[in-house]
């Protein structure tokens, strides 16, 4: 590895200060793809996590969506072991493509990543997402007519995962790993246009030149006001679920909520009624909503889990169809 980069500077820096947040010594890992990001990550990561002596290890997933996955999962490692690290681990991940390569493939990592975490006693893990997939988060949101809650993109911190460089660009990453004399693989499948966030990627230049420098700055600065508005929704609306019955709500007290709010408090009481986590979009929660905002005797609404609501007497019913 040659002498250190000026680009790795920034990205030590934000590693450092998310460091500073966690107690000395916890043991924490890095997921590697093998790409530009995660390899910038995990060196800042290996350089800083010594003075504070936490217990740092590795994490390769290899989807086995392409021929030779395994080969690539096996010299990433190697990468990772001439940087200095000694616990690195592969985990081959079967994915169910069930609603789209995309969202498979990533719900297949999160949870093998989850279950490491459990089995080695990992209290965080520190993944490599730049402002770049930030603004692209945002662009796809807009693209979808999302809410306030997805439109504010990904966390810096979220349960068990951290994201540093949400405030570095993708070329920052990349030069820094040229400059430390550090190979990457660049995934094939960021070129393939059959997914929307390569189609949102590759929409930015457009965009620059279209409406001038600073698209992927001026999306990352609206998630993050986005965060804020939809934190703060998000703790009204849940005050006031403390207060109810999920299972019956009265109508009054829904109507005298802002929309925004309420619309949150039925999720929330939809779920609690066994609902599968993010199995809710618009289209379901906008049938519920109208029997408070919009009522003229309409039938009761199925929604995933088997969950049921209805309007009876004055009061939301939910239940479970038997």
């Amino acid at each position: 590895m040659k002498s250190e980069s000026r680009a790795l500077l920034p990205i030590r820096h934000a590693v450092r200060e998310t460091l500073a947040d966690l107690p000395a010594g916890v043991s924490i890992a890095v997921a590697v793809s093998g790409g530009a990001d995660s390899m910038a990550l995990a060196l800042a990561l290996h350089l800083e996590s010594h003075e504070r002596a936490h217990s740092l290890a590795a994490v390769i997933i290899d989807h086995g969506l392409q021929t030779g996955s395994d080969l690539i999962a096996r010299e990433t490692k190697e990468r990772l072991q001439n940087i200095g690290y000694e616990k690195v681990e592969i985990i081959r991940v079967n994915v169910e493509i069930t609603d789209g390569l995309e969202s498979s493939a990533r719900r297949a990592r999160y949870l093998a990543l989850e279950e490491y975490a459990k089995r080695e006693g990992t209290a965080q893990i520190f993944l490599g997402h730049t402002k770049n997939d930030q603004a692209e988060t945002v662009l796809l949101g807009l693209a979808r007519g999302s809410g306030t809650r997805s439109l504010s993109g990904m966390a810096r911190e979220k349960g068990i995962y951290i994201r540093p460089l949400l405030g570095i660009e993708r070329a920052v990453t990349e030069l820094a790993c040229e400059e430390s004399g550090i190979a990457y693989w660049n995934d094939p499948h960021n070129e393939d246009s059959q997914f929307l966030r390569v189609r949102a990627r590759k929409l930015m230049p457009t965009l620059e030149r279209e409406l001038g420098t600073g698209i992927v700055d001026a999306l990352h600065r609206s998630a993050e006001l986005l965060r804020d508005d939809a934190d703060a929704l998000d703790g009204y609306a849940h005050d006031f679920f403390a207060t109810i019955d999920p299972s019956d709500i009265d109508v009054a007290a829904l109507a005298r909520l802002p929309r925004a709010v309420r619309t949150r408090v039925l999720r929330l009481a939809i779920y609690a009624l066994g609902a599968p986590p993010g199995s809710l979009g618009a289209d379901h929660i906008s049938p519920v909503e109208a029997l408070v905002s919009d009522w003229h005797g309409q039938g009761a609404t199925s929604l995933p889990g088997g969950v049921k609501v209805e309007r009876k007497s004055g009061r939301l019913s939910l239940s479970q169809r038997g």
